[in-house]
């Protein structure tokens, strides 16, 4: 039951293709969960924050439920849902208004009341029908007087989440943050900073919660991490490419500090992709990349590393996102195979030499405790904070090390240099004829400020800004 001060859990259950999924994005008043028209669409549960009703409360959508399934990837998402009912407070059972009554409602209901959770039969699809009449076949569940809604359009909707909530206690609320014996408020560093002394060593609050998203090409061993990390089966972890299509979001705290995991779908080959739903699958996963604060890349060490794997780590590297290489299943290699992975690592990803790399074993848990410790030191440099006195001190021993090549007459002048971002970090030099700067001169200082700033694991970005004199537009 529904303890007071914490969010009251309501999960949707249902066989496949029922709503759940709309009925999901309706109540968090988002379009987190992939809908199609399509049954099994939805196969790991997906938590949510509620947005519908005057009471907060967290919403869990779950795969379509075949509760008698013995084994497969069916069984498999019947474990994810039986575990979000014992988490549940309120459980939605939907059934489909237009499909009518069906053999596999009856087997949800038995084991629904077998649950003990506070029930609510739920009538989806029901926009445009006499409810009285469509509901009558569905009293033969004996749960009760059906909810008659339509997720898709939100009739009926808030009145079913507020007459759930209704039932629950009350919740009695937070207390505030207690005041400072001084009057004033308690001071509070920003989210994501940290800072670099003279030494060029990171100090990182890592007070605020980290967005950490896995990503690779099917079947290396994503939710098989995930799993790993949290201790549970908490996303189902299937010896079959394409087991996982959504990007599910899991809140996680390991050594006192709070990550947001987000086990995301395999991306393959651009042509390989025909599904409507695999194409969406595939721009969740991107838009994952995009939010996350580190990206965990993980390849599969006995399958051949691929020019798809190149083409996932440069669009991370593009998206500017801290990355951290997991080289999975690294425990069945013999010395030979493991050597020529390292030579077949170092030619194909030799791009991702800011990051660090770790060979582990999702399975047996081997290395993960290494892989955590480079995410969070990937974190702190990704969100550094760097002195403008220390980068242009740093800029100008690289100059006069090595100064930049002449552009005709004239030679290229860096004046000093600042921060302008973080996440990546941006360093922003100011000078004269900047445009006559290369590429390989411009990586040179890249690699002086990684140097300097002990920057493992995050991309690094250089902008060149031309000093404006003011007395040309005047000159005679």
């Amino acid at each position: 039951m529904n303890r007071a001060g914490f969010k009251p859990v309501i999960v949707l259950v249902g066989r496949p293709n029922v709503g759940k999924s709309t009925l999901f994005n309706r109540l968090t008043r988002s379009r987190a969960a992939l809908v199609a028209n399509q049954p099994g669409l939805t196969r790991d549960r997906h938590y949510g924050e509620g947005r519908m009703g005057g009471r907060p409360y967290i919403v869990v959508d779950t795969g379509g439920f075949e509760p008698v399934a013995k084994d497969g990837i069916l069984r498999e998402m019947a474990r994810q849902t039986e575990q979000a009912i014992a988490e549940s407070d309120i459980v939605f059972f939907l059934v489909d208004a237009r499909a009518g009554l069906n053999a596999r409602d009856h087997e949800i209901a038995r084991m629904l009341r077998r649950a003990g959770r506070d029930l609510f039969l739920v009538m989806n699809k029901a926009e445009g029908m006499r409810g009285g009449a469509a509901a009558s076949e569905f009293y033969e569940l004996g749960l009760g007087q059906p909810h008659v809604i339509s997720a898709a359009h939100g009739d009926g909707v808030s009145d079913l989440v507020d007459e759930a909530l209704a039932a629950l206690p009350p919740d009695e609320g937070e207390s505030p943050p207690p005041d400072r014996a001084d009057g004033q408020a308690p001071a509070v560093q920003a989210p994501g900073t940290a800072t670099a002394d003279g030494d060029g060593q990171l100090q990182n609050s890592l007070r605020h919660r980290i967005k950490l998203a896995v990503v690779g090409r099917p079947n290396v061993g994503k939710s098989t991490l995930i799993n790993t990390l949290l201790g549970e089966e908490r996303v189902i972890a299937f010896d079959q490419p394409g087991t996982t299509r959504d990007a599910i979001e899991v809140e996680f705290e390991r050594g006192g500090v709070a990550y947001t995991l987000i086990d995301t779908a395999g991306l393959r080959r651009r042509g390989k992709v025909f599904e409507t739903v695999e194409k969406f699958s595939v721009i969740k996963t991107l838009q994952a990349i995009e939010a996350s604060n580190v990206v965990v890349f993980m390849v599969d060490a006995q399958a051949e590393i691929s020019d798809q794997d190149a083409h996932i780590a440069g669009f991370v590297v593009e998206s500017g996102r801290a990355l951290v290489v997991a080289v999975n299943k690294w425990d069945g290699l013999d010395a030979q195979r493991r050597d020529r992975v390292r030579r077949d690592l170092d030619r194909k990803l030799r791009f991702l030499s800011f990051a660090r790399w770790h060979m582990i074993s999702a399975l047996a848990g081997r290395g993960v405790g290494d892989l955590i410790r480079s995410v969070e030191a990937a974190h702190a440099a990704a969100f550094v904070k760097l002195s403008t006195p220390k980068l242009t001190r740093v800029l100008q021993a690289a100059v006069a090390q090595q100064p930049p090549p002449r552009a005709g007459a004239s030679r290229p002048k860096m004046r000093y240099a600042h921060q302008g971002g973080q996440n990546p970090p941006l360093v922003v030099i100011h000078g004269s004829a900047l445009r006559a700067v290369s590429e390989p001169y411009k990586r040179y200082l890249e690699s002086c400020f990684r140097r300097a700033f002990a920057l493992d694991g995050t991309p690094l970005r250089i902008e060149f800004k031309l000093t404006h004199n003011p007395y040309v537009e005047g000159a005679a």
